[in-house]
């Protein structure tokens, strides 16, 4: 369509990335004068105008054949012949990330209006989180890798600044301190990778650095005297180091769960449309890189297939509504990441974008209870909820469903391609990587099952426990998580205005500005499955029955050889054959085991999850522990720092200071001492002196005359 390529412009893109910047900045520095009304007015006006455009945009890629954009808006400065700038590329990538951002924005800032009601930093948070989608979209939007690293510790910030929320809560203090410092490790790695790029390319905008991306094939550099490093494979790995810290993977993850001491409207954002999609996205947008390193490739494998599964067997055993949520995103994380090792990018994507509606729809879920349960979050003091909280719930079974893979959920379309890309690449690579990545994806199908039925059991079935000083089957916690759930309540009480009195009032459904929210989030986590898997996956339309260019054609880059999604496209028949032979998979079965276990467990009988706790304690200790991966940071890395300070504070207290700065005047004021006492001021000690000094003088010349 001739002038279709222009109907992007510049001003279209300025205003998707602005406005709520404009939109935070007006709640932030005035939030007093606009009031609430004002503040949640101008920042949800500003990310609904950012969502409008992004679909405008995506419509105008996808629908009109608009060509994709690539150009810079401005520069920042100019050193030789460097040039920074600020720009933008839009292609299908980006602008299905941006819309998946903004809708998902658009939805948490409606639901803070119920859940934040009460909270005396409303204008604050709802400028917090509008700076949260700012940052994002400036990320995902990029043209250049400096740009990219400015939305990358911008979402960095503003993550530290939420989940710090409620600062006068010593936890969430704690909580936001460890995710910076993690985050800081990860970002070291990732500037040593984009400071690789400068040095080899010479450039830091993406189609520079990705055209002349195979002239560096071959070259290798000595990092350690007689070691080579392949080039590619040092610089993707130093990149995905920073990812590890961004998407939260293994040992780079203790952050995550810990991010649950801020408010739940942010836990969504966080986990289901910004930061920790930022390494996903950065990963796939990265693959001519990549594909260049099939060591950077398998290191990517091996940590995502970690995540994907070590971590999902932690969530089997919190009790906290919201910490199970939280390892449920660590774990789908890392099955993004074990779909980016084996080269199934695009399935990598098509699963941050499923997961981001039915994530956000769990997490909101979750803060829907939190409110009818006047904010307590310990799933064994709920029960029956869902005679209660009947929206809750149902959109709480569609959530589960879509995550644990059910067939026609949107989960199924994106997780069951993932697992069938990990065993078509562990059938063609013959290593024990690949072998260990299919089979954490597909054991982690029976574990993500298991833990989610056991969250809806506990919160919505079975008798409700709220009255109960002591639930059936409630095991005491140790004696740091007693005090840490007395400070927990005594913190929502000051916060929130709920004192132990509320819990003698039956729970209740949330109010519409929550549960409204809820329900679209439903909508898609059903259905956006089945009418994208075919365009956006295998190169069909949305039945499967006409051929067409792939979806991230241009956007994704994948030789013919590693292309594991384009050899399941093959076999892709529609949605619905997708689907019914998704029921016939070993993914399906082990998920329908972890459900069945479940519901024996924590539904028919019980008192039976009490004795298998006593029976695995070991086992439940470790989980409990998280493996000592805490202890392993605190005691280690924040340890080993503190030592350091310790050790740099006495080294200057005993031996600069105490030896050669007060050292130094001590022997000067003890020696002056000594003399002072010559100094008598009797004629005859000075005689006496003088004579004893002649004695010297003249002992000293006979025995060197001799």
């Amino acid at each position: 369509m001739p002038g279709v390529v222009h109907q992007i412009s510049n001003a279209v893109l300025l205003a998707i990335v602005l406005a709520p910047l404009l939109g935070a900045i007006l709640a932030g520095l005035f939030g007093k004068p606009l009031g609430r009304v004002g503040a949640q007015s101008v920042t949800i006006l500003g990310v609904a105008t950012s969502f409008a455009l992004s679909a405008w945009v995506m419509w105008q890629l996808v629908v009109q054949g608009a060509q994709p954009f690539n150009e810079n808006v401005y520069t920042w400065f100019q050193v030789g012949g460097l040039h920074a700038n600020v720009g933008f590329m839009i292609d299908n990538l980006t602008a299905m990330m941006m819309v998946v951002v903004t809708f998902v924005s658009l939805l948490v800032h409606i639901y803070t209006i119920g859940y934040m009601a009460d909270d005396p930093g409303y204008q604050r948070f709802f400028s917090y989180i509008s700076l949260f989608t700012f940052s994002m979209l400036m990320l995902v939007m990029a043209n250049n890798f400096l740009q990219l690293f400015f939305g990358w510790e911008a979402v960095g910030l503003v993550s530290y600044l939420l989940i710090g929320f409620w600062f006068k809560r010593p936890s969430a203090i704690f909580a936001n301190l460890k995710a910076f410092l993690v985050n800081r490790v990860g970002d070291f790695g990732f500037l040593l990778g984009i400071a690789g790029v400068l040095f080899w390319f010479g450039s830091l905008d993406y189609g520079t650095v990705f055209a002349n991306a195979p002239t560096i094939a071959h070259t290798t550099v000595a990092v350690f005297s007689g070691h080579d490093w392949s080039v590619p494979t040092l610089i993707c790995i130093c990149l995905f180091i920073g990812a590890m810290g961004k998407s939260a993977q293994v040992p780079l993850h203790v952050w995550l769960p810990d991010s649950m001491e801020g408010p739940t409207p942010i836990s969504a954002l966080i986990h289901a449309a910004t930061m920790v999609t930022a390494g996903i996205f950065m990963v796939a947008r990265m693959s001519p890189l990549f594909e260049l390193s099939h060591t950077a490739l398998n290191f990517v494998l091996f940590i995502g297939a970690t995540t994907a599964f070590w971590t999902g067997l932690i969530g089997m055993v919190q009790n906290d509504i919201k910490r199970v949520v939280a390892y449920s995103t660590l774990s789908q994380l890392g099955y993004m990441t074990v779909a980016l090792g084996v080269s199934a990018y695009s399935a990598a994507i098509y699963h941050l974008m499923t997961h981001a509606f039915f994530k956000a729809l769990l997490f909101l879920a979750a803060g829907s209870v939190i409110i009818g349960m006047h904010h307590e979050q310990d799933m064994r003091k709920m029960g029956g909820l869902r005679k209660f909280m009947p929206i809750t719930f149902w959109t709480s079974l569609v959530g589960t469903l879509a995550l644990v893979g059910t067939p026609f959920f949107a989960g199924f379309y994106s997780k069951d391609t993932i697992i069938e890309a990990a065993a078509e690449h562990a059938h063609e690579a013959h290593d024990w990587i690949a072998t260990y990545g299919y089979y954490a994806v597909l054991l982690g199908a029976f574990v993500t099952a298991f833990y989610s039925f056991r969250l809806l059991y506990l919160t919505f079935f079975g008798t409700p426990r709220w009255h109960d000083a002591a639930p059936a089957g409630y095991v005491a916690p140790e004696a740091d998580s007693v005090e840490h759930e007395a400070e927990l309540a005594h913190e929502h009480e000051a916060d929130h205005g709920h004192g132990h009195d509320d819990h003698a009032h039956d729970p209740h459904e949330s109010p519409w500005v929550v549960t409204v929210p809820l329900v679209l989030l439903a909508i898609p986590s059903v259905v956006i499955g089945f009418l994208t898997v075919g365009p956006m996956l295998f190169g069909t339309d949305v039945l499967g029955q006409h051929k067409q260019l792939p979806f991230f054609l241009g956007s994704i880059d994948v030789p013919a050889a590693h292309d594991v999604v384009g050899k399941l496209a093959a076999e892709f028949h529609g949605p619905v054959a997708y689907a019914l032979a998704g029921f016939m998979g070993p993914a399906f079965w082990l998920a329908l085991a972890g459900f069945l276990l479940a519901t024996v467990m924590y539904w028919w009988k019980p008192e039976l999850h009490v004795k298998a706790r006593k029976l695995f304690a070991l086992p439940v200790r470790i989980l409990e522990r998280k493996y000592g991966a805490d202890d392993l940071w605190i005691g280690g890395f924040a340890g080993g720092g503190l030592l350091l300070g310790r050790l740099s504070r006495a080294t200057d207290e005993k031996v600069i200071d105490g030896v050669f700065v007060n050292g130094s005047a001590s022997v000067i004021d003890i020696a002056a001492g000594l003399l002072r006492k010559t100094q008598s001021g009797y004629l005859y000690h000075y005689a006496f002196a003088m004579i004893l000094g002649l004695i010297a003088m003249l002992a000293v010349i006979i025995r060197f005359w001799q």
